[in-house]
């Protein structure tokens, strides 16, 4: 049986992806597969995040695959910041049918962590793919911006 964490937004967090106490955040729930080192995810993205052609925006994809690379922190317990993310739009991604989103670490270099996620419908068929470099900071680096933030 898999050793699955589940990563659900959690009140105090104000994140767009991830946080529930953003009344316009996305609210994103994620399955951190322990033995595997995988994120997983799956959500009907909504007429909320529609984009041009009624598609989801191109932004909301980048912020789901942004959250699955992100979660793998978790299973280090260290705080990492997106550093860089390059994102291929393969297929236009729906906005009322599920999607789901996988993500996992491919390298690690001293602070940085290379990370890859994708998007593909119920399916199987690959509709967008992100690959970023993630920093490993202090977890002052988020307490710190924390006591200057506007939203605080």
């Amino acid at each position: 049986m898999p050793n699955i964490l589940k990563l659900d937004p959690k009140p105090t967090n104000h994140c767009f992806g991830c946080g529930a106490s953003n009344p316009s955040g996305m609210k994103l729930s994620f399955d951190l597969d322990l033995d595997a080192g995988r994120t997983h995810g799956s959500f009907i993205v909504g007429a909320i995040y529609a984009g041009g052609g009624g598609f989801a925006h191109g932004g909301i994809i980048a912020v789901v695959l942004d959250e699955a690379m992100g979660k793998l922190s978790r299973l280090a317990d260290e705080k990492a910041v997106t550093a860089e993310m390059y994102i291929e739009y393969k297929k236009p991604v729906p906005i009322d049918k599920t999607i789901v989103v996988e993500g996992w670490q491919e390298e690690e270099k001293g602070r940085n962590r290379f990370r890859v996620a994708e998007i593909r419908d119920q399916q199987g068929n690959l509709l967008a793919r992100g690959t970023g470099r993630f920093v490993v900071v202090e977890p002052s680096h988020f307490s710190d911006a924390a006591t200057t933030s506007p939203l605080v």
